[in-house]
C-alpha cells in the first residue's frame, strides 16, 4: 500500500472515507503542516485529510454539529482554542503520552486542548536607531521616550489582545489602561497592517520599534522581497517586570463530533512528540515545548528567553476585559 497524505478542499472533506483516516480542520495553511502529516502517515499508515479554514472554524463546527467530519482542530492562539472549548465543539482527551509531552502551562487541565509549539511576542528593533538594552520590559513601551517611535497592528487583533491580557493579569485594570494610553501616545502612526508590515515600516524609517511574533522573522528571511526588512531589525525579548516574556501557542484539540477517535488520538499524541514538534518548529520558526526537543538553528540564533509564568488559561480569561480597555482608550483611533 502506498502511504500518502492528502490535502483536500473543504468541500470534499465530508466525503473522505473514515477507515484509517483522521480528518482535520486547520487554521494553518496546508503547506505549513504538510511536513507533519507526511511524517505521521509514514509512521502509522493513517491518512490525514486537511481542510484549511482561514476563518469561521468554530462556527462551521457548531453548524455541522454531530454531522461534522472533523476529528481534530489545529489552530493558533489561546483565544481560538478557548473559543472552541467554550463553544462546546471539543471534548476532553488525556493520555499519559500527552501529559508527558506538554507542560501543564500549555494545556487545558481537563484536556480540551494541547499546545504544540510556542511563539514569543517580542520587540522588533531598528538596528540603526536603537541599541541592545534600550528596551527590556513591556512596561517601558509606554515610556514617553518612545513617543512617535512605535508601530503596531490593531490593538484589537488577537495577538495584541493576548499581550494586553497578560499585562492585565500582572498589573490590574487601572495600570493596564494607563499603559495602553501611553503606548497609543507613543505610536508613530495609526495601527495598521500585520506584524510584518510593522517591520517594513521600521525599514522605511517610519518608526524605530514594533511588536511582533517571533516566527515572522523566519517568514521574512525566507522571502526575497521581505529579507531586507528583516535585515534592518533585531529581535529583543522584553519581559514583564519580575516575570518573563509573553508567549502564545499553536494547539490541537479533539472535536466533540470525532468519529475516528483512536486515529485522532494517535495524531494528537504525535503532534506533541519531540519528533513532530521539531518538524513543526522548523517549518514555522516556532519553539517546540516537549521536554528534550530543540528549536531550529535559525530560531536558536535569535537568543534564549524565559517565558512568562502565567498559565495561558488565565490569560484567555482576561481577554474580554483587555478588549474593553483597548476600546476604551480608542487605541486604533
Amino acid at each position: 500500500m502506498t502511504l500518502r497524505t492528502t490535502i483536500l478542499a473543504t468541500t470534499l472533506l465530508a466525503a473522505t472515507p473514515a477507515l484509517a483516516d483522521v480528518n482535520v480542520y486547520s487554521h494553518r495553511q496546508p503547506e505549513l503542516i504538510a511536513p507533519l502529516t507526511k511524517a505521521f502517515t509514514a509512521k502509522t499508515g493513517i491518512r490525514v485529510n486537511v481542510a484549511f479554514l482561514e476563518s469561521g472554524l468554530v462556527e462551521r463546527l457548531k453548524a455541522e454539529g454531530d454531522r461534522s467530519p472533523a476529528d481534530v482542530i489545529l489552530t493558533v492562539d489561546i483565544a481560538r482554542l478557548a473559543e472552541a472549548m467554550d463553544a462546546g465543539v471539543t471534548q476532553p482527551l488525556i493520555t499519559d503520552t500527552l501529559e508527558a509531552n506538554v507542560p501543564a502551562a500549555y494545556h487545558d487541565p481537563e484536556g480540551h486542548w494541547w499546545g504544540v509549539t510556542t511563539r514569543a511576542r517580542i520587540v522588533y528593533a531598528s538596528r540603526e536607531a536603537t541599541k541592545v538594552g534600550d528596551i527590556t520590559t513591556y512596561e517601558d513601551l509606554a515610556n514617553p521616550k518612545w513617543k512617535g517611535r512605535i508601530c503596531t497592528r490593531s490593538g484589537t487583533h488577537s495577538y495584541m489582545i493576548g499581550l494586553t491580557s497578560a499585562y492585565l493579569v500582572h498589573h490590574g485594570s487601572e495600570e493596564t489602561k494607563t499603559w495602553l494610553a501611553g503606548l497609543k501616545n507613543n505610536l508613530a502612526r495609526r495601527p495598521q497592517g500585520d506584524d510584518r508590515a510593522q517591520v517594513k515600516a521600521i525599514w522605511a524609517g517610519e518608526c524605530d520599534i514594533s511588536l511582533g511574533n517571533t516566527y515572522y522573522m523566519g517568514k521574512m528571511l525566507a522571502d526575497p522581497e521581505q529579507k531586507v526588512w528583516a535585515d534592518s531589525v533585531r529581535l529583543d525579548f522584553p519581559v514583564f517586570e519580575g516575570h518573563g516574556t509573553h508567549v502564545n501557542i499553536s494547539g490541537v484539540a479533539l472535536t466533540k463530533a470525532a468519529k475516528n477517535v483512536a486515529e485522532a488520538t494517535q495524531f494528537i499524541e504525535f503532534l506533541t512528540s519531540p519528533e513532530a514538534q521539531e518538524i513543526y518548529a522548523e517549518a514555522n520558526s516556532e519553539y517546540p515545548i516537549a521536554p528534550g526537543s530543540q528549536p531550529s538553528e535559525l530560531v536558536a540564533s535569535w537568543g534564549s528567553f524565559v517565558a512568562d509564568d502565567l498559565n495561558l488559561i488565565t490569560i484567555a480569561g482576561a481577554r474580554a476585559e483587555a478588549l474593553r480597555l483597548t476600546q476604551e482608550v480608542d487605541y486604533d483611533g
